[in-house]
């Protein structure tokens, strides 16, 4: 399958933060994208999710759709996430193989390393251990659908269908409600109430010592666009970050620089922190030829502005 031409796309998650980077990118006018709604396409409906690619019949499905959401929404809601995205990601893998779509780009997550593995993640190392019980069930509904892939490239190499395994990701239409968001966010959030409310201090879960790598959500979408054009010789299953990664404590104290908020921190060393460090081998990555382009400073910073004149209006 050499110089595979793709023009036709469908992706899913289209309302998403990755999904509404993907529709203003650039290179988006290259190429005719279905992106259908909830309404307009019911992925937990498997005979609604194959009549929608029957007719659109896209050269690629790009699966971005998922719920997803921080900590403490995926402890307090686990069935939902193992339930909803397993039955999503199941849906719209198998109905594109049964219509005989032959590229295929699942959206994975770093969530699917055991909690123990060792730093950095190598993509060998996803089902050799004990996932991290904080978001055990989003994590196994990701590998679930992660196997389902490579199962079906595996039995016929004739069909494409890739995983990419981001990094956590961050930046313009993340969600920032404290209930739901992740780390990123949560703190931009948290930080501009502090500032706004003349607040001395603020709470941290945990030591602050865990460790994350978060990448700014257009550079994902560069690598997407990438694939696009390479598809034949992007990696099965392949990591996606920065291959540099920073602490919780250095993520408040960048957050508050660009915001301008200068209080002190206190750590509740009683709440869960999740795993200590989650940093991926991006060996593959530079072997295919691609690296992000903006800083953890430059992300922050587009963030921030994004969330006062859009967010905060």
């Amino acid at each position: 399958m050499k110089g595979t031409l793709i023009k036709k796309i469908l992706i899913t998650g289209g309302s998403g933060m990755v999904g509404r980077n993907f529709l203003e990118h650039q290179s988006a006018s290259e190429y005719e994208i279905f992106f259908p709604s909830s309404t307009e396409l019911n992925l937990i409906d498997y005979e609604e999710v194959q009549k929608y690619l029957k007719k659109a019949n896209p050269d690629i499905v790009i699966h971005a759709a998922g719920k997803v959401g921080g900590i403490q929404d995926n402890i307090q809601n686990p069935i939902e996430f193992l339930d909803i995205n397993n039955c999503i990601g199941r849906n719209i893998i198998m109905a594109s193989y049964n219509q005989g779509i032959k590229n295929f780009i699942n959206l994975a997550s770093t969530c699917m390393y055991p909690k123990n593995a060792k730093n950095p993640l190598k993509e060998e190392l996803i089902l050799t251990g004990t996932l991290e019980p904080t978001n055990e069930g989003y994590a196994l509904a990701k590998i679930m659908a992660t196997r389902l892939c490579q199962y079906i490239q595996n039995n016929n190499n004739s069909f494409n269908y890739k995983t990419i395994i981001p990094c956590n990701l961050f930046g313009r239409f993340d969600k920032f409600d404290p209930k739901s968001a992740h780390l990123v966010p949560a703190i931009i959030n948290k930080i501009h109430h502090a500032k706004e409310q003349n607040m001395k201090a603020i709470e941290i879960w945990g030591d602050g010592n865990s460790r994350r790598e978060f990448m700014y959500t257009e550079d994902l979408v560069d690598a997407i666009y990438k694939a696009l054009k390479n598809i034949d010789s992007l990696p099965q299953l392949m990591n996606c970050g920065l291959g540099k990664d920073f602490s919780i404590t250095d993520y408040y104290e960048i957050v508050a620089k660009v915001i301008g908020w200068q209080g002190s921190f206190n750590y509740d060393l009683a709440k869960p922190a999740g795993m200590k460090q989650k940093l991926c081998d991006i060996s593959l990555q530079n072997k295919w030829g691609w690296r992000p382009k903006t800083s953890l400073m430059n992300g922050v910073s587009k963030t921030y502005k994004y969330y006062l004149d859009e967010f905060k209006k």
